[in-house]
């Protein structure tokens, strides 16, 4: 029998945690642990072509299922994921990056290792990371074990990435197997701070006549989504900022829209900022989705609740889960619910209107048609730029799961992330919205989704170049261009057994037959839907506008 080792405790936490895949690309040091890895009942091995896509894969996994993990080996694999490894710590993602690294006896001599400086100093890559990461454990053999529980039980608590560095012999000594589960995140709320904060809002409801609600994706990442629907269950007008879209439903007669400060439609502004009264749930403002801080918000009129803590007007209490503080607001609403005036119901975004169904495809007709074959059920990712902002101005089916990355914004992130959206809820119909410019970056992950066969639809907005940055700056520079790929071509290169579909549009009418044919398509089906390269959605031209001012500021 073979003798259980630090690297099986490592994968049965993992597991217990709920991890079923892991991501990576292998190294030499890491060979050893990866047999671990094979021979596991329920972990998976998941080889990526590149670690940065491992690692934006594992944030997608992350961000569905609520934790991923990464390994890379020692040096140049960590330091290529490092990237992606910044982007969870950013948009508070929980990833253990497990680190392959040489054997202590190796570290202790200072011996110039491949994949090291050469200089004998075997912590330069520990200590980077350190930066980007919420826990850091160099595995020892006296100590593995709990150093393992307690990087997981930090990560999951804090929703932020940490990093496991597991020498090659550490990973290979015996050990015991876990006695006792996973310790459980501690107990935030201190039952004397919640009445004091549920007396200060009764007191501030009794003063109002009005009351909205500002939501965004903290609410998701603490799990608070159903306190916070059990608030808004009562009529309130809310809005969500475009990170947190997916917390609220889209569908709700009171739903008023996204609010992006100065780029907000004028009725969500009003509604936001003139409330008597405005919740604040679960908000980390940014530049992306505030129109460049344009937000008008008098901290006097709110009630901000955050991850531990929250405030009424000056006053903070704390310790305070969010769950716990929109479960009590919602309590006092109920109570004085009839004498607020409700909002009138929102009107529906205006419908782009296409003279002629076959007509060329044009950013609105392309964003609308895509929100138009949306269904429940789908997890929708769309990349930095004309995507993301392109569907800011559709409505979504309530059971989409609708996700970006507007902070870190890295360009790319989102073709290997909807591989691990998709492994971590394979129920869920995975739907890539992307343009050619930053599908380039990572598009080597194309091969990596078909072998996995991931039934992906993805849209590859095809306009020749980086529309983003052109709006900014730069509009008919050669830095913005790109060089012209052959979007279907490249993906029948990457599947010699013609397991996918590749098809270009240039028209709504095939835009829409091949949505359709996708949607019945069991497999990986790629739209190169072809718009003109000046081509920009209106919510992106007001954020870009609004970029090319703040960067031209002093």
């Amino acid at each position: 029998m073979t003798a259980y080792t630090v690297a099986d405790y490592l994968l049965d936490r993992l597991a217990e945690a709920g991890v079923r895949h892991l991501f990576g690309v292998p190294g030499d040091f890491t060979l050893a642990f990866l047999d671990h890895v094979e021979r596991h009942p329920t972990v998976d091995w998941v080889g990526c072509a590149n670690e940065l896509g491992a690692g934006y894969a594992a944030d997608g996994y992350g961000r569905l299922h609520g934790l991923g993990a990464l390994s890379t080996t020692f040096g140049v694999g960590e330091l290529s994921a490092i990237s992606a490894v910044a982007g969870s710590y950013a948009e508070h993602v929980p990833v253990v990056h497990i680190v392959g690294a040489p054997t202590t006896a190796v570290q202790a001599a200072g011996r110039a290792s491949h994949h090291s400086l050469g200089d004998g100093d075997f912590a330069h890559f520990a200590r980077m990371t350190a930066e980007v990461t919420a826990s850091q454990e160099v595995l020892s053999v006296a100590d593995a074990p709990s150093q393992i529980d307690r990087l997981i039980a930090e990560v999951r608590h804090r929703r932020l990435p940490g990093y496991l560095l597991v020498p090659a012999d550490v990973a290979e000594a015996p050990t015991e197997p876990p006695t006792s589960p996973l310790p459980d995140a501690d107990v935030v709320t201190d039952p004397v701070v919640l009445a004091c904060f549920r007396d200060a809002v009764a007191a501030r409801l009794e003063a109002v006549d009005t009351v909205a609600v500002l939501a965004d994706i903290l609410v998701a990442r603490l799990g608070a989504e159903d306190a916070l629907h059990r608030l808004l269950s009562h009529g309130l007008a809310h809005a969500s900022l475009l990170w947190g879209r997916r917390v609220v439903d889209e569908s709700a007669s009171a739903y008023l829209g996204p609010y992006l400060g100065a780029a907000s439609a004028p009725a969500v502004r009003a509604g936001i900022e003139d409330a008597d009264l405005l919740v604040l749930a679960g908000l980390q403002f940014t530049d992306l989705t505030s129109g460049f801080f344009s937000q008008r918000i008098d901290t006097a009129r709110t009630v901000e609740i955050r991850g531990e803590h929250a405030r009424v007007g000056d006053d903070d209490f704390r310790p305070l889960a969010m769950r716990d503080a929109l479960d009590a607001v919602a309590a006092e609403v109920a109570a004085r619910v009839d004498r607020f005036r409700l909002p009138d119901p929102a009107p529906a975004p205006p419908t782009p209107q296409t003279p002629d169904a076959t007509g060329r495809l044009s950013q609105s007709t392309l964003w609308h048609e895509v929100a138009a074959f949306l269904r429940d059920g789908d997890t929708v990712l769309a990349d930095q730029g004309t995507s993301f902002y392109g569907m800011a101005g559709e409505r979504l089916p309530h059971g989409v799961v609708f996700g970006g990355q507007p902070l870190w914004a890295a360009i790319g992130f989102t073709l290997p992330a909807i591989m691990g959206a998709a492994l971590a809820r394979p129920e869920r119909r995975p739907v890539l919205l992307i343009g050619d410019g930053a599908a380039q970056l990572t598009a080597a992950e194309l091969g990596t989704l078909v072998r996995q066969g991931v039934p992906a639809i993805i849209v590859v907005v095809d306009n020749a170049g980086y529309t983003v940055e052109r709006v900014i700056h730069g509009l008919h520079e050669k830095y913005n261009d790109i060089a012209t790929w052959d979007w279907t071509t490249l993906l029948a290169a990457m599947d010699p057994g013609r397991t996918s579909t590749g098809v270009r549009v240039d028209t709504t009418h095939d835009l829409r037959r091949a949505l359709a044919e996708a949607r019945e398509s069991p497999t990986l089906t790629l739209i190169q839907a072809v718009v003109p390269q000046d081509d920009v959605p209106p919510v992106l031209a007001d954020l870009a506008a609004a970029a090319a001012a703040a960067n031209r500021r002093a």
